[in-house]
């Protein structure tokens, strides 16, 4: 059952990776010499293989490699071999310098284009962190701050990128307002509902939201933001400083944006691989979100229907049955206490949604489990995320290991890593968020 897991959750990645599917949504080569120059940028943890992919593309059509200008940025550990595109590594999910100064070249690059050249721009989730380029009146310093308090906070990547995008000089829209060329964006999504705004803060595409919306995010989620980010959100509310590009804006009319992988697609390939072993499967969505932990209260509450009621219950036929979920969750940091036997906090959404289920599943037989970032790196360490299986919890008192504690102290990487249960599989070089399965043998 656990290798049958872990087949499922590799063809949901396999689903989203830009070497397999990102060439069927490129021009062809007579489009391509169409334009006077072609010149690539992106950002995000896709990026590296997403640049690869492009090249590959450009010399399927037999064009000069040389006739190729680019920059994309991506996390660091996640690049690959390119020849003309050039591919930095920078700051997740905190932005650094570097992310500055690449962002900053992106941004000459776009301007230097006229109506007769094509951008292509690859975007991918983490992009809001790697694509930072402050307004003059925040420093990074600040703008890492806020991001951290933020990410601390528990607010959603949606209401996050609302701040971001009013902070910066090449977010929400402001890509595409700084060039006169055509502009092809080609996204992988790894937000929940696949808002294109929201993706890497939307640097291509119309941002609907504005500054006092910013300000209100701050005030929700309790964020103890830098005077120099209040100023700023506070001045563009007075509207001394301009507003993000809205829909009505005529530059997008020259944008052609392309969602060329969901969270959906993957979860649809990860329920087939269990259906052809025979096991029926439910698939909740892709853009289930919350705390980790409640989460995993409602999987749970799903679960436990199935196991008393009988899968009738849910529309299903009798076991086994899977039961599948994508989406974003957050983790709110409850202490910063570190108790005997853990350093944490430790880990990541989907090992703290796993911890979590596996306490709230306690005495249902038969219960397997997996949840896993497909980006191949879950939170802090260095895993994707986690399986559990029927006799995780039995396993884990033999250790000593108190589940409950270990949860109140965010150490879930902890937890799963003292079991040999961590799933590591190194950067996927892509990213369609959160894959969740709960498996009733």
């Amino acid at each position: 059952m656990k290798d049958l897991l872990l087949a499922s959750y590799r063809a949901a990645v396999a689903a989203a990776d830009p070497r397999q599917i990102l060439a069927a949504h490129l021009p062809d080569r007579q489009a391509l010499q169409a334009f006077g120059r072609v010149v690539v940028v992106g950002a995000g943890k896709a990026g590296g293989s997403m640049a690869a992919a492009f090249e590959a593309h450009w010399q399927a059509c037999g064009l000069p490699m040389s006739a190729l200008q680019g920059l994309v940025i991506t996390r660091y550990g996640h690049a690959l071999p390119t020849v003309s595109l050039e591919v930095i590594e920078a700051g997740h999910p905190v932005p650094d310098a570097a992310g500055e100064l690449a962002a900053l070249r992106i941004l000459e690059l776009a301007s230097g284009l006229t109506a007769q050249d094509l951008l292509v721009v690859l975007v991918s989730g983490g992009g809001s962190s790697l694509l930072s380029l402050p307004v003059p009146a925040v420093p990074m310093s600040d703008l890492k701050a806020v991001t951290q308090a933020l990410l601390a906070s528990g607010a959603p990547i949606q209401e996050m990128n609302i701040v971001r995008k009013h902070l910066s000089r090449i977010q929400g829209g402001r890509l595409a307002q700084a060039s006169s060329a055509r502009v092809l964006s080609l996204v992988i999504s790894d937000v929940p509902g696949d808002a294109l705004s929201a993706i890497a803060s939307g640097p291509t595409v119309p941002d609907p939201s504005t500054y006092a919306d910013a300000l209100e995010v701050l005030q929700r989620w309790e964020v103890d933001a830098p005077a120099s980010v209040l100023r700023h959100l506070q001045a563009g509310v007075a509207g001394q400083v301009d507003e993000t590009p809205k829909p009505a804006d005529p530059l997008f009319a020259r944008c052609d944006t392309r969602l060329i992988a969901t969270a959906s697609q993957s979860l649809a390939a990860g329920a087939q691989v269990l259906r052809q072993a025979g096991i029926q499967t439910l698939v909740l969505g892709d853009a289930i979100a919350g705390e980790a932990r409640d989460v995993a209260q409602v999987i749970a509450a799903i679960v436990r229907e199935a196991d008393a009621r009988g899968a009738v219950s849910l529309g299903l036929g009798q076991r086994p049955l899977a039961i599948i979920s994508g989406g974003e969750c957050t983790v709110t940091l409850r202490t910063t206490k570190v108790m005997s036997g853990s350093a944490g906090p430790r880990g990541g959404r989907c090992s703290e949604f796993l911890l979590a289920l596996t306490r709230e599943l306690d005495g249902v037989a038969g219960a397997w489990a997996l949840a896993a970032d497909t980006d191949g790196i879950d939170g802090s360490q260095d895993n994707a995320g986690a399986v559990m299986t029927p006799d995780t919890l039995a396993r884990a008192r033999a250790l000593g290991l108190n589940a409950r504690r270990l949860l109140d102290v965010n150490d879930s990487w902890g937890f799963f890593q003292a079991l040999g249960d961590l799933v590591i599989t190194g950067p996927t070089l892509t990213n369609v968020n959160d894959y969740r399965v709960v498996l009733l043998a």
